[in-house]
């Protein structure tokens, strides 16, 4: 059984066990977490999709670790004009790992 959930503007295929690097939520590692904005849920050959949303649907997890991602490097330059400038960026992350996917009505 495995469920489609929305978080951080993205969407996520998340089954029990599975571990998933999301936006950053709020939270210390340890601490649960829910999703509760499920698009899809699948189990076995039954499908329920919602519009846009599944009622009472729910995916819990647990925080692994709070982190950044990997560094993006940036660089302008313009020729003949001495111009350069470099900077970098981190994005924050959170990795999740899912206990239970709660299918719903």
């Amino acid at each position: 059984m495995y469920a489609i959930v929305k978080t951080g503007g993205k969407q996520f295929k998340a089954a029990e066990g599975d571990l998933l690097i999301v936006e950053k939520l709020e939270g210390e590692p340890g601490s649960a977490v829910e999703f509760a904005e499920v698009l899809m849920v699948v189990d076995g050959d039954a499908t329920t999709v919602g519009s846009p949303f599944i009622k009472g649907a729910l995916v819990t997890g647990e925080i692994v670790r709070q982190g950044k991602g990997k560094k993006i490097n940036a660089f302008n330059y313009k020729a003949k004009k001495n111009e350069r400038k470099h900077w970098g960026h981190r994005q924050p992350e959170t990795h999740v790992r899912v206990t239970a996917v709660q299918a719903g009505s």
